[in-house]
């Protein structure tokens, strides 16, 4: 039977592991390798019950919860997978981990994805760049507001990341199932099949195919840092497609980020009134108008739909 952690009071926890490592030193003298094994458990037992009682056992109990308070302790900072396996007291601190994402809706970043964002941004104002730099090996809690509604997404891409499509195919049909809601890099990488190219393929979704997709840098300072939406199941018209995003969020910003036909903002979204907002040529692109911030101006989809219809 595993043997499950014993926190204590940490100075007597230590005050044990002392005491069991002063005995080791008659040990070492002995030829039989099994018994210094053997009289190095109790050590071993001592030091995982030391870890483990750092973290207040009246707060966090379970081993997944120490992970927990340690990391909502130290938000939006690098932490080793090293430091959450000695407040977790156990080998499988990381499925604990995945729990607390996948199962509890805890956004919590890995280095790998962390990466892979890093690689597929090739906007240097990026918040994601403006992070610290994770080691593959270290984590980092992205917000301290559990996501209730996650598990349903993660149940979704599971079922995507098992089909024969192709990474993007696997992207569109996630963001579709998931069109308003906010989705994090982590769950991407996981429906895309744990490949590498997940994050180029997102950005390849908005820039060359026209979907409504916005980070905090696109357009949505709202957002969170990692986190995608996308914001309507329609693509933009092929014209629209190659506006550079450091454009687009230019003139969002100098429009501050509401619609210049009726005043339309974010914050106004509801699921009855699904729009958002695009940047749209005052000099139509067909007639040469260019892609520069003079040239466009900020409409919501309502909007930009009548005036295109006009």
């Amino acid at each position: 039977m595993v043997r499950r952690p014993q926190p204590d009071d940490p100075e007597a926890l230590r005050q044990r592991l002392v005491d069991v490592l002063g005995d080791f030193e008659s040990h070492l003298r002995d030829d039989e390798l099994q018994a210094k094994v053997l009289a190095l458990i109790p050590s071993f037992h001592a030091l995982r019950d030391l870890g483990c009682s750092l973290v207040d056992p009246e707060v966090a109990g379970s081993a997944r919860d120490r992970i927990l308070q340690y990391l909502l302790t130290y938000p939006r900072v690098p932490i080793d997978g090293d430091e959450l396996m000695v407040v977790s007291g156990i080998g499988e601190w990381a499925r604990r981990v995945r729990e607390l994402r996948v199962q509890y809706g805890w956004r919590i970043i890995s280095g790998v994805t962390h990466r892979e964002m890093l690689d597929a941004d090739a906007d240097p104002s990026s918040m994601v760049k403006q992070l610290p730099r994770l080691a593959f090996s270290q984590y980092m809690l992205m917000n301290e507001v559990q996501d209730q509604e996650s598990a349903d997404r993660w149940v979704v891409a599971h079922r995507i990341r098992n089909s024969k499509e192709s990474v993007r195919d696997k992207l569109i049909e996630f963001f579709q199932e998931n069109v308003g809601a906010e989705v994090t890099g982590e769950e991407l990488r996981y429906a895309a099949g744990d490949k590498t190219e997940w994050a180029r393929r997102t950005r390849e979704l908005r820039t060359e195919f026209g979907w409504p997709i916005v980070t905090q840098a696109t357009g949505r300072p709202d957002l969170g840092v990692g986190v995608y939406l996308l914001e309507a199941d329609r693509q933009a018209p092929e014209h629209d497609r190659n506006i550079p995003d450091a454009v687009r969020r230019k003139v969002l910003q100098r429009d501050n980020y509401a619609c210049t036909n009726c005043g339309w903002r974010h914050e106004m979204w509801n699921r009855s009134d699904p729009r958002h907002l695009e940047a749209h040529h005052v000099k139509a692109h067909k007639d040469r108008g260019s892609n520069e911030a003079d040239n466009l101006v900020t409409l919501c989809t309502v909007c930009h739909d009548e005036v295109h219809a006009r």
